[in-house]
């Protein structure tokens, strides 16, 4: 079965939200049980497999180059700098242009998800997707909005605080580089989620992978707080 040896993680936000305890470096450092968020990031990739990261960023981005350099746990690190704001779409887009691979796992820089990364992968191509996403059900959902699905696929995307319960996107997607239709888009700065996706859940070729793996959002004090507890709980290949 064919694998994922290349993926991007989109840490360039500015962390506004998380402001209050995180002020002198970048979201994605955030120290968590002792070490960047990122890192924890970084050892999921390396345990699935992968063996090159781009890492686009932005804001205070010399402080993950001075942290990570050009290495980490075998793999090798690329970075890819937004010199203004792009949005994820933008940031995305311009990341795949330093792609090697036609394949590319992304996951979002402020949150964490333990995903079985062969089975997504399997899933991914089985269907010949262009897009797929990692759906997570929750009871709880009003803070992320929903995907609605039908079948396997992506019918529509419900915003914020319309639904009390459902599946949300859980920020690790597997995208055809070729194929996905990112790399044609217009537009410099867009959203991802927003602008790109909304668009292509139309042409049926946006999947979605239901996983029940652990998450974890850091993105608000109260969930960074969770983290601290919750990860440093993670030991060995879960790492």
């Amino acid at each position: 079965m064919e694998k994922v040896r290349e993926a991007v993680i989109l840490a360039g936000g500015l962390g506004s939200r998380l402001r209050s305890l995180v002020s002198e470096v970048p979201k994605p450092m955030a120290q968590v049980t002792g070490k960047p968020f990122l890192s924890f990031l970084l050892d999921y990739l390396a345990s699935s497999g992968v063996q090159r990261v781009i890492l686009s960023v932005g804001y205070m981005h010399e402080a993950i180059r001075g942290c990570f350099g050009p290495s980490y746990n075998s793999m090798e690190l690329s970075y890819v700098v937004e010199e203004k704001p792009l949005g994820t779409g933008g940031a995305l887009k311009r990341s795949l242009s330093d792609a090697r691979t036609g394949s590319i796992l992304v996951l979002n820089g402020d949150s964490y998800l333990r995903l079985d990364a062969s089975s997504f992968a399997g899933f991914h191509f089985s269907n010949r997707s262009t897009v797929t996403i990692a759906v997570k059900k929750m009871e709880e959902c009003d803070r992320y909005g929903t995907v609605h699905l039908d079948g396997d696929k992506v019918s529509a995307f419900a915003e914020k605080g319309l639904t009390k319960s459902g599946y949300i996107n859980a920020g690790v997607y597997l995208l055809d580089v070729d194929r996905c239709g990112l790399l044609e888009v217009k537009e410099d700065c867009f959203s991802f989620e927003k602008d790109f996706l909304q668009y292509r859940k139309g042409e049926g070729s946006v999947y979605a992978f239901i996983c029940n793996d652990y998450f974890i959002d850091i993105g608000i004090p109260e969930d960074y707080m969770r983290a601290q507890k919750e990860l440093s709980n993670l030991k060995g290949g879960d790492r």
